[in-house]
């Protein structure tokens, strides 16, 4: 199946087509602007990304929307993980924000769970969507070179103590919540 990529995050573009490898992925057209995600959940933003692309491309388009739920932070930054220190905040500055929010926090004190929700929109209105969970905590510092995000800090709890940071992207899409997603999502569109 062909599908139109619809997030504009080349880390996290990478990461959906190689779990999607039975499937024939676009690139997010370059004439499309910025999408505004106002929704106040994940799903709801997927849905937008998604819904955007396929009018434009009269295509199948994939989208996602991922968020980071601390259970410290009351579940925080949730559906703002990317802008959870501001609207135009890098990585590096959301990473820094959350470790000075939890810098109170003892080790079982930082819970935390990567969410993410796929969703592939198709031109015909039908929709199939596909959720993927990964629990694990929060590490006291960044650690590893790889990834995006959050992944220098978020320790999965079937990751042997790593970051996401420190594994190969084959360790990570094992375990992690968007290969959970994508492959549940795979297996949805495959049926």
């Amino acid at each position: 199946m062909r599908l139109v990529m619809a997030s504009a995050n080349a880390h996290k573009a990478l990461e959906i087509a190689e779990i999607l490898i039975d499937h024939e992925i676009e690139p997010r057209p370059d004439a499309l602007g910025e999408i505004v995600e106002d929704d106040d959940t994940l799903e709801g933003n997927a849905r937008l990304k998604a819904t955007a692309v396929c009018r434009q491309t009269r295509a199948p388009a994939v989208a996602d929307d991922t968020g980071l739920e601390v259970d410290a932070l009351g579940g925080l930054p949730g559906v703002r993980s990317a802008r959870f220190a501001g609207d135009s905040a890098t990585d590096v500055e959301n990473v820094s924000k959350l470790l000075e929010d939890m810098r109170q926090f003892q080790p079982g004190e930082r819970t935390a769970r990567f969410r993410t929700v796929a969703i592939v929109v198709f031109p015909d209105g039908r929709e199939v969507v596909a959720h993927g969970v990964v629990e694990g905590s929060i590490a006291v510092t960044p650690r590893g070179i790889g990834g995006f995000g959050y992944d220098s800090v978020f320790v999965p709890d079937q990751g042997e103590g790593k970051t996401f940071a420190e594994m190969t992207t084959d360790e990570k899409n094992i375990i992690s919540h968007r290969g959970r997603a994508f492959r549940s999502l795979a297996t949805l569109l495959n049926q």
